[in-house]
């Protein structure tokens, strides 16, 4: 009897693609945890492969079949499952509480179907987790023979965690300074000054510090829209017609209060209908 690795191995290249699609983050698919014979695994429900088959990422995907349609999705799901790369199961109770993994069992009938939920068999490129693995120990190494470090080795450490303490400590330090500073402007010279204003912005880090500062001023809020008035050289009646029995007329402000020059206000006058 072939193994699931033979089963797998035995599938065409298209279809080894569009099953690594669907098994990366890249898919979108909501991944499920649950128990197969005493063992953690994960499974995934059909209409959510269906979705991934015909979302934007998968057509970016090259080497693959070309999918328009649910139904063209659904017989290349149906394709992928007898290359064992994800067998149909039903769901049963849970292990545990109600928020613990369910079990799942798999099903005879390995019928591909949306509302039907599907176990994962394939695992997908591990080279990740073996890099992860292999970092993990060699920093563990590492640590661990610190002592028998050459002496040179362990003084460029010293200098590269004392720069690291150095900068955390200037940051802190700055945001502390810029903070007092902008209390003190806020007293002298309302509405105050901050020093760097993007430095905690999500921005690059060359643009956090600039401008080097800036006044606290409120961003002003997109105001309402403002109707649209009459052409200058428009008669009066065409301006009656244009604001609805309304006669605007600009008139220069002469109060002595006003502290901007040339300042215009609008004078609304009723005026009755030409055409009554």
């Amino acid at each position: 009897m072939a193994s699931k690795d033979d089963t797998q191995a035995k599938a065409p290249p298209e279809t080894r693609n569009v099953v690594q699609f669907l098994r990366s983050s890249k898919s979108g698919m909501k991944i499920r945890v649950g128990a197969l014979n005493g063992k953690r695994v994960d499974y995934f429900k059909g209409k959510s492969a269906v979705k991934a088959l015909l979302s934007p990422a998968y057509a970016k995907v090259k080497n693959v079949p070309k999918i328009t349609t649910e139904a063209e999705a659904e017989a290349l799901l149906q394709l992928s499952i007898q290359y064992a790369f994800y067998l149909r199961v039903d769901r049963g109770a849970p292990t545990g509480s109600s928020i613990s993994p369910r079990h799942v069992t798999v099903v005879p009938q390995q019928q591909f179907a949306q509302d039907a939920y599907f176990v994962w068999l394939y695992e997908g490129s591990q080279w990740t987790t073996y890099a992860g693995g292999l970092l993990m120990v060699a920093l563990m190494l590492a640590a661990v023979m610190f002592p028998l470090w050459p002496p040179v080795m362990r003084l460029g450490v010293w200098y590269l965690s004392i720069a690291m303490l150095g900068l955390l400590g200037a940051f802190f330090g700055l945001a502390i300074i810029r903070l007092i500073f902008y209390i003190i402007t806020v007293v002298i010279a309302s509405p105050g000054i901050w020093i760097f204003p993007q430095l905690f912005a999500d921005v690059g880090v060359i643009e956090s510090f600039v401008p080097f500062w800036e006044w606290d001023v409120p961003k002003k809020k997109a105001g309402k829209k403002k109707k649209a008035k009459a052409p200058s050289g428009a008669s009066p009646e065409e301006q009656l017609a244009n604001n609805g029995g309304a006669f605007i007329e600009e008139v220069g402000d002469e109060s002595p209060e006003q502290s901007r020059p040339g300042s215009r206000s609008a004078r609304v006058e009723e005026v009755p209908d030409v055409d009554s």
